[in-house]
């Protein structure tokens, strides 16, 4: 610490820290118009001078050195600040103070004294509303640079620029052109950081920012799209989302947030809103009481029982649900059914790195905190796009790349990060095993293992030494299309970093062989040593939904039960015995997968769908439909009417995940609180409510009668959770499990003193590649993959009813222009895209993303029919779906 004197009194600041840290620490506030803590400071607008040591100096460009003599209040002193302050107001309109005193600026001239008459300045400079989110007002810029530095640094989209000179100077877009045009991707990190309202939410946020809070204080509560689990701040006014703000203390995102966390709310107040039970009679559905729609549910489910027995109904529960709720949905279909039949999305996304990173290391979750991944020299990247689909860990990532981190990215296409990288590996589709094998081939070839830690923490080398001798770089190059000495600097990069990381997501668990990726990716970190030591951080999932972990972590899984104990496992059940009261069945249920070609058979005779299309984002859409046609009961809960609902029985409207009490689990096994802001639309209720109030008209009591009862109950059920509650949360923000103990942290790092395998040793892995399960051929000759991209989230049903469909608007299919030569397609032309499977007409993109004999499509919009192309392999230990490798073949349709 550096110890200096402010004002006669002594404060101390972490070494390295600003003048201006140390003031504030003091108590003291000065303007700083330029300033951002979460910036590079600059220094230009000299508001926050001060004397130090009897020098005039800008208090945030200035280092706090040890003894120094600081003083801020003379009469001289504010003079300075007051004249450096209205030789900047002198230059704006008179409206620059007229904002409510809601800008920094207002608040500096409050706090000087200086008055609206000070601004004098003509205006006329016009401004830019041509975004959803986005409105700038040149006439309030004072050319402070804080959006741009946000946008470099911060966001790491360098999308912004200052133009012009002199007085004359203003913020723009990069590219030139209209704000929505540009390479803007809508985080809302400038609209926070701009001190005067040049830039601005348009609508009842306008002016606001994440350094102005407004009073009462807004709801904090943990974003509901992806995986990162930011923290937010929701503002309301009338019972109504006025603005989402991101915490500037949020433990993963640290003030910052991505487009769909910060801005993508208008599906709240939507026309389509389901606000009512939905009946079908007579082929149609029809809006009815929630005493009617509960009744049919419960005959319908006493009816599958009587006709099949317990294992004729079927539950898939949400990844968007929070914990509590999947928790209650497991529970209900064990005590109240009787069945394991529960499953929820992980099985289409991530259940290869539950089952992959359990063999291997022996917990199914990341190994490391994402705070200690940002610390790695060497970042390996894999089958993910963070950029896009994390935008958040994707800004982190890349911030800690430009201050010097290595990067290797494995990806197929070149985007986000692989701009960025020191070696882009792009291998074809469905050679994963391979190019992990390769790399570890040179990891062992080379001399770069840890022998000492694969002797002591270790087994299986010898098996994967043998298997990996046919591996060497050129027979991979031949298999992946990898050049080898791509492969080869790639491993030494990986290979002699100090501290390595390992970041990896769909694109290596959506395959035929996807546990076998998991699993032979994991085996370069033991290799390394860089797991469970101090020598690396690991190997990390980036969920795709925001509570995929927990929903897998809560039992709602067909052969796990809350904690992960397995259902065969005879202690396992009796501690969920002990808690329920009732018998827990030992054999396995159905799988996703399964639970539909139980349908198609006629064996499965209710299916209860909550919170997912199924009919948009599961594989082989086609059958999946026919599988809901088939089954005489199926119920979904559901915000809008779904593909999915349109196919089912009973439709439920529920609450969305701003108007739910609970907690979700992120992506590096964080647990989180999540809040109600507002209220749900007319009769719509939580998951959690509606599950129970099916339990009770089916005559149980499911217990726990809220959600903080029904976490304390999870942890008398899984001891890996027995010391987390809703009291806990609320003092800590997160904590991560394993968490046996309510009075001792969670544990961040995984396996600092032994594995959780049976024998206390990691795992390796020696699986030979295997092909994916299509191939192109004569026929269908190009290898469609699917993903994600920035604007949007998963079906679309959310992001899709707002301001992001402006940025956003179709789906379109990405080529390689030899390809579009190749198939007479035109760059914006409407193609039919089929394969074995299905059809789906999309916009063409012509560019240099993608490889020749490669096409990528997202699945954000149902009518597309994207995932009707896509077909029934899948990973042979978990049942994930083979999303990114199907044949297909493309022509123009117009």
């Amino acid at each position: 610490m550096t110890r200096i004197e402010v004002d006669g009194a002594a404060v101390d600041v972490p070494e390295g820290s600003s003048l201006l840290t140390a003031v504030r620490e003091a108590g003291i506030e000065l303007p700083s118009l330029c300033y951002d803590d979460r910036l590079s400071p600059a220094g230009s607008c000299r508001t926050c001078l001060v004397r130090a040591d009897g020098k005039i100096a800008a208090a945030c460009i200035t280092p706090a050195a040890s003894g120094t003599r600081v003083e801020t209040a003379t009469d001289g002193l504010r003079t300075l600040r007051r004249e450096a302050v209205e030789v900047i107001v002198s230059a704006l309109p008179p409206r620059a103070l007229a904002t409510d005193g809601r800008s920094e600026l207002a608040h500096a001239c409050e706090s000087l004294g200086i008055g609206p008459e000070t601004a004098r300045g003509a205006g006329g400079r016009g401004g830019d509303a041509s975004h959803p989110y986005v409105h700038l007002d040149r006439d309030l810029c004072i050319a402070c640079g804080r959006c741009v530095r946000m946008c470099a640094e911060v966001q790491g989209t360098f999308a912004l620029t200052l133009v012009g000179r002199g007085a004359d100077t203003v913020v723009a877009p990069g590219t030139g052109g209209p704000w929505a045009e540009s390479d803007c991707v809508a985080c809302g990190g400038c609209v926070d950081t701009c001190p005067t309202g040049a830039l601005t939410e348009p609508g009842p946020a306008t002016g606001l920012t994440s350094a102005s809070r407004p009073s009462p204080e807004p709801t904090r509560t943990t974003c509901g799209y992806c995986g990162v689990g930011c923290s937010l701040d929701v503002v309301t006014a009338g019972g109504k989302v006025t603005a989402v703000l991101p915490a500037r203390d949020g433990p993963v995102n640290q003030g910052h947030a991505c487009v769909k966390g910060r801005f993508a709310h208008g599906y709240l107040t939507s026309p389509e809103r389901l606000t009512r039970p939905l009946l079908r009679r007579d082929g149609r559905l029809e809006p009815v009481g929630w005493d009617e729609a509960l009744a049919q549910v419960a005959r319908g489910l006493r009816a599958a029982v009587d006709a099949g027995g317990p294992d004729a109904v079927a539950a898939i529960s949400s990844a968007r649900a929070t914990n509590e709720e999947n928790y209650l949905v497991q529970k209900f279909m064990r005590v109240v059914i009787g069945t394991n039949n529960v499953d929820n999305c992980s099985r289409l996304c991530h259940s290869p790195s539950a089952a992959g990173l359990t063999a291997s290391l022996g917990l199914p979750g990341g190994t490391d905190t994402f705070d200690d991944v940002e610390k790695a020299d060497c970042l390996l990247v894999v089958g993910a796009n963070p950029v896009e689909a994390h935008p958040v860990v994707g800004a982190r990532l890349l911030g800690r790349v430009l201050h010097g981190a290595k990067l290797v990215v494995a990806d197929p296409r070149a985007v986000g990060l692989a701009l960025h990288a020191d070696v882009h590996l792009r291998p074809r589709p469905g050679t994963n095993v391979a190019l992990f094998h390769g790399l570890a081939h040179v990891l062992l070839a080379e001399g770069l293992a840890d022998e000492e830690f694969l002797r002591e923490r270790v087994v299986g080398l010898p098996e994967l030494t043998e298997l990996l001798a046919d591996y060497p770089p050129q027979r991979v190059a031949d298999i992946t299309g990898v050049p080898a000495a791509d492969l080869v600097a790639a491993a030494r990069l990986y290979g002699r970093a100090r501290r390595p990381a390992i970041l990896y997501g769909l694109g290596v668990t959506e395959h035929l062989h996807g546990t076998d990726g998991v699993r032979s990716l994991t085996n370069l970190a033991i290799l390394r040593g860089a797991v469970g030591t101090d020598r690396g951080y690991g190997v990390n999932p980036l969920r795709g939904q925001n509570n995929v972990q927990g929903a897998s972590d809560m039992g709602a899984l067909p052969d796990f039960l809350p904690g992960y104990g397995r259902v065969s496992d005879p202690a396992a059940r009796s501690r969920a015995e002990a808690v329920w009261g009732v018998p827990v069945p030992g054999r396995p249920g159905l799988r996703i997968p399964a639970m539909f070609a139980a349908a198609r058979a006629g064996d499965l005779r209710a299916l209860w769908v909550i919170g997912e299309d199924v009919c948009a984002t599961d594989p082989d859409a086609n059958r999946v439909a026919r599988a809901l046609d088939a089954c005489p009961l199926v119920v979904c809960n559901e915000l809008f009417l779904s593909e999915t609902a349109r196919h089912a029985d009973v439709v439920l409207p529920v609450a969305s995940w701003l108007e739910k009490d609970g907690s979700f689990v992120n992506f590096d096994r964080r647990f989180q609180r999540v809040r109600p802001a507002v209220s749900p639309p007319g009769a719509a209720r939580s998951d959690f409510d509606v599950v129970h109030a099916v339990a009770a008209v089916m005559g149980v009591d499911l217990g726990c009668a809220t959600p903080a009862d029904a976490l304390a109950e999870c942890g008398r059920v899984a001891p890996v959770f027995a010391g987390l509650s809703h009291d806990r949360l609320d003092r800590e923000s997160a904590v991560p499990w394993p968490c046996p103990d309510p009075g001792r942290p969670g544990e961040a790092t995984l396996y600092a003193k032994r594995f959780a395998t049976p024998d206390g040793r990691a795992h390796l892995a020696a699986t030979p590649y295997l092909p994916p399960g299509e191939q192109p051929d004569d026929d269908y000759p190009l290898v469609l993959v699917t993903g994600r991209r920035w604007a949007h989230y998963n079906s679309g049903s959310m992001t899709r009813r707002g301001g992001n469909l402006e940025l956003d608007p179709v789906d379109f299919l990405d080529l390689h222009p030899d390809d579009a030569t190749r198939y007479d397609v035109r760059d914006g032309a409407h193609v039919t895209v089929e394969s074995r499977h299905g059809r789906a007409c999309l916009i063409a993109r012509v560019g240099e993303q993608t490889a020749t004999g490669q096409v990528f499509c997202s699945f954000h919009f149902p009518t597309s029919g994207v995932n009707r192309l896509t077909s029934d392999h899948a990973d042979t230990v978990t049942s994930c779906p083979e999303y990114k490798v199907t044949a297909v073949r493309v022509a123009s349709s117009s």
